[in-house]
């Protein structure tokens, strides 16, 4: 089974920046979407999002009603002024990730970490049971 990826917004605003680069002039009121691995093991699935220039303490992963969360912002630079700056290509802003989980996932052992920009969630699978033959009572 695989994890569900929930972005309604999400080709519209990448259609938007590909328009943009095209034509040269970067947009700066598209949401910032970071991009997102997701991968099935034998005994979890992991997602890896993209996230650099975002502060870990700001970072939030929420797992609830099926759902998992992955909420942050990356905060643009201070600067005194624009001058210098030739192109602004590097999208800052708030982000929502959202994806529908499986059914054999626990949701209460979910674990995160951020190394070096990325983010990783891991998510452990519920363990397999095995099937058994239950004996019927004669009566």
């Amino acid at each position: 089974m695989n994890i569900a990826i929930r972005e309604p917004w999400g080709l519209l605003n990448r259609l938007s920046r590909d328009l943009d680069s095209l034509m040269g002039t970067p947009s700066t009121d598209v949401a910032y979407i970071p991009p997102v691995d997701v991968v099935e093991e034998k005994d979890r699935y992991v997602v890896k999002a993209d996230l650099p220039g975002v502060d870990p303490g700001q970072i939030e992963v929420t797992a609830e009603k099926g759902i998992l969360t992955l909420r942050g912002e990356r905060k643009a630079e201070k600067r005194e002024h624009a001058d210098g700056y030739e192109r602004i290509e590097r999208v800052m802003g708030s982000f929502t990730r959202r994806f529908a989980l499986p059914e054999n996932v626990q949701a209460d052992a979910i674990k995160a970490k951020f190394v070096h920009g990325v983010l990783e969630v891991s998510i452990p699978k519920q363990p397999e049971v095995a099937a058994r033959r239950v004996a019927v009572e004669v009566h």
